[in-house]
């Protein structure tokens, strides 16, 4: 029983390694197709949390509580992506 689990322990090590590998090509992928097509994730990520900052400050203004800042922030935020 042990030598069998030994077994299956020794074989399984080698594709823990391939999966990490091929994990990080993956990654590694992506980034150069996200460099290639120029979209940026930081300012993407930057100017949702600014839309956020202002909604929120808003809202805490307006001293909203519980649905009504759902609802709210929902609105906020929706009219701040079409602008």
């Amino acid at each position: 029983m042990f030598k069998r689990i030994l077994i299956a322990a020794l074989l399984a090590t080698p594709l823990w390694a391939l999966a990490a590998d091929s994990a990080k090509a993956t990654s590694a992928g992506a980034d150069s197709a996200k460099a290639a097509s120029g979209v940026d994730d930081k300012s993407k990520t930057t100017q949702r949390g600014k839309k956020m900052k202002a909604c929120n400050r808003q809202a805490a203004d307006k001293s909203l509580k519980g649905d009504d800042r759902k609802k709210f922030m929902s609105a906020c935020l929706k009219s701040s992506a079409k602008s």
